[in-house]
């Protein structure tokens, strides 16, 4: 039996976290001296070592890392997606792979039923930036290549996006800020990254009209004639090519509706950054840590008003 000092100084984790731990996450749970003085068994200090080590070195969060003790320490010889694994990065491998064979076999029950179990282990973040979103990249990649038929991509993408869109409804909306569309324009059909940055969005309580890929620019222009509250448009792009008429749309949609802001994003035009944009344009880049930030302190003041 060792007391939290010992912990600590064996470990290397503070003692205030330790206690974050056990009270907030149920990470392990000590036994008790009389006095109500913690002790942890050898059994706590393997547990404590081994969530030390996915937090730090895997990148995931404790609340997610004790899911996945406890999913372990339940059933270690399961052959579910997440069980008997060495790390959480190769439970979301191997979960990656489960959920693409299965879409990729017309197995859509088998695929929802992956992804919901990845859900309730991982929580929405971690599946959709470490599982799902590899996944649409894996199809796209495939049906380059040849490996995916079309029949395949279609109905692979329209399975994975269709559990994007139903996080859009779970998240209130603040009246208080501006409505957003987003869109790829015609000629774009890759929409991940907006599809991300969408749900991100609407977890902070924006209303968004997502609108997805190849959206024909009269159908951009009808909306905003008849939605007033729309205040800014997101638009993803990964061709170049297309980055000149993504100029001139913004124009004529500034015509329409002036004081618009428009968010830029997607590898064109992070490969094009430098160059003149138009002057209600900023383009968005880095992780969804940094997307926060930017949320917090630029996106209409939100930071005060919220």
């Amino acid at each position: 039996m060792y007391s939290i000092k010992q912990v600590v100084e064996m470990l290397d984790i503070p003692s205030v976290t330790l206690r974050a731990w056990e009270n907030r996450y149920q990470a392990v749970t000590p036994e008790r001296t009389e006095s109500g003085y913690r002790l942890y068994t050898q059994e706590n200090i393997e547990d404590l070592r081994w969530l030390k080590e996915q937090t730090e070195k895997q990148g995931i969060s404790i609340s997610h890392a004790v899911r996945l003790l406890k999913a372990r320490k339940e059933n270690p010889a399961a052959e579910g997606p997440a069980e008997g694994l060495g790390t959480p990065g190769e439970a979301f491998e191997k979960m990656r792979q489960q959920i693409y064979t299965a879409l990729h076999e017309f197995q859509g029950e088998r695929a929802n039923a992956l992804i919901d179990f990845g859900f309730s282990m991982y929580g929405y973040e971690a599946m959709f930036h470490r599982v799902l979103v590899p996944v649409l990249i894996k199809v796209g990649d495939a049906w380059e290549e040849g490996s995916a038929t079309v029949a395949q991509e279609h109905y692979m993408t329209h399975m994975v996006s269709n559990r994007f869109y139903q996080f859009f409804h779970l998240f209130p909306v603040y009246a208080h800020l501006p409505k957003v569309l987003a869109f790829c324009p015609e000629g774009e059909h890759h929409q991940v990254g907006l599809l991300l940055f969408s749900l991100f969005l609407r977890k902070n309580g924006v209303e968004v009209v997502y609108l997805g890929a190849n959206t024909p620019e009269a159908g951009v222009i009808a909306i905003l004639e008849t939605q007033n509250r729309i205040g800014a448009a997101c638009l993803s792009v990964t061709d170049k090519e297309l980055l000149p008429y993504c100029k001139d749309l913004i124009a004529r949609m500034l015509a329409i509706r002036p004081g618009m802001r428009f968010f830029l994003g997607g590898k064109a035009y992070e490969a094009a950054a430098g160059e003149p944009i138009p002057e209600a344009a900023e383009i968005i880049e880095g992780s969804a840590e940094r997307w926060q930030d930017w949320f917090d302190y630029s996106f209409t003041g939100a930071r005060n008003q919220r």
